[in-house]
């Protein structure tokens, strides 16, 4: 089964927690707090692999997890990181973020991408340790590690795509210039998935061609099976059009040319301006006359004509010369470039970090994503682990919002649904 589109969650390993530690050893007095740093937590990594054709395996595993960061330990003892989770995918596939569609990697390269990070490790009591508080009793959470949900989008890697109608013998001229072994029958949609060969001039000078399904009139709007692989001919530098010159099918090749040109505009007006050659097929079966009719037609909107039968070998060496001729004239494979990611947070001055503060029924909540993280590190029953908290508080601005908010001592605060009474 071919699959070209898959929607999965990754979530990179947070870091680990630090210790909360103090040195204890025979004859040495007051050793003092000896907490170690948490371990890193491991990367979601994607990675191109040549070996992988299709999307398949997203289908049916859709959540990617790397390990967290082990905590620290005593006599300062980081905690060990935890290795990246690598994923591998077929060369050409887009990563998006499939809440706001923008793109955040091109795999196309044998370069590994870093998708998710993750979490630092949190510090040991070590850390916390001043002339004034000696003996901390608190060490710091590891960070939590990045989370996405992303889809996944094969773009197919081909120096020429052959675009046209069902039946026009796109497979037969495939598998005549390369040693791609497409199946070949006389029926329509022969052709269920795109198929990539490489043709080969000489030592020096090849290419990659991809067969595109066949595709038909309204396949930019979901007719037929082409507009599922309308995606694929993207990345093609050449498009070449091939068309049954000969109307053996009981079709106007003029026609034919026409609507396929259209549906390539409706889906993309990009992709309509691509440099595109056309081959007429099947000249063994065409006359003189039709032949020539469709040549006009063809060069007065400007397009290369070429007259080959690839079920005989007519044509086909001039064909792929000229096509290698035109590649060398065009730019590399086209490979998106990541899009930034667009904050809807307003900015906060430096040293201070995004918070809210609301009254409700006689308590003031305060809510934001990093209190957790710096929660996590409080040990409610050490006074001055909680000393410590209350001076973060002051450090980030909380203490003056509520306080600009109305709050007077004896007044309740909430913060992650922990209840404080508030002392100035």
């Amino acid at each position: 089964m071919f699959v070209d589109v898959a929607k999965i969650r990754i979530k990179a390993g947070d870091g680990g927690n630090g210790a909360v530690s103090f040195h204890r050893e025979k004859y040495i007095a007051a050793g003092g707090p000896d907490g170690g740093d948490g371990g890193k937590g491991g990367n979601i990594v994607f990675q191109a692999d040549t070996n992988l054709s299709s999307l398949i395996d997203f289908k049916y595993k859709k959540k990617y997890a790397a390990q967290n960061g082990q905590n620290g330990s005593g006599k300062r003892c980081t905690g060990k990181s935890a290795p990246d989770l690598v994923i591998r995918v077929p060369k050409g596939t887009l990563v998006k973020d499939a809440e706001t569609g923008r793109i955040m990697a091109d795999i196309s390269s044998v370069n590994p991408v870093v998708l998710a990070q993750g979490g630092n490790g949190g510090w040991g009591n070590s850390h916390f340790a001043t002339a004034t508080r000696q003996i901390p009793r608190f060490a710091k959470a590891g960070a939590a590690g990045e989370s996405f949900e992303v889809t996944l989008e094969l773009k197919l890697l081909a120096d020429v795509g052959l675009v046209g109608f069902p039946n026009v013998g796109k497979s037969t001229l495939i598998s005549v210039v390369s040693a791609a072994k497409p199946v070949i029958a006389n029926y329509p949609f022969t052709t269920l998935t795109p198929v990539l060969g490489v043709v080969r001039l000489d030592s020096d000078t090849s290419f990659v061609m991809a067969d595109i399904p066949g595709l038909i009139e309204g396949a930019s709007e979901g007719v037929g099976l082409g507009h599922e692989f309308l995606r694929h001919v993207e990345r093609c530098r050449l498009l070449v059009h091939v068309v049954d010159v000969s109307g053996c099918e009981g079709r106007d090749p003029i026609q034919d040319f026409a609507a396929i040109n259209r549906e390539l505009h409706n889906f993309s007006e990009e992709l309509s301006q691509r440099p595109q050659i056309v081959a007429g097929n099947k000249c063994d079966l065409a006359s003189p006359e039709q032949i020539e009719t469709f040549r006009q037609e063809v060069e007065k909107q400007g397009y290369s004509f070429f007259p080959i039968s690839a079920a005989t070998h007519q044509g086909i060496d001039e064909f792929i010369r000229s096509v290698a001729v035109k590649l060398a004239e065009l730019p590399p494979i086209r490979e998106y470039e990541p899009e930034a990611a667009v904050s809807t947070e307003t900015p906060t001055k430096k040293g201070k970090r995004d918070f809210t503060v609301r009254a409700e029924e006689g308590v003031y909540i305060v809510e934001g994503s990093w209190l957790m993280e710096a929660f996590g590190m409080v040990d409610l029953d050490d006074e001055e682990s909680l000393q410590y908290f209350q001076r973060v508080l002051r450090d980030t601005g909380i203490i003056a919002k509520l306080e600009e908010a109305g709050i007077q001592e004896g007044d309740t605060v909430s913060i992650l649904d922990i209840e404080f009474e508030y002392v100035q």
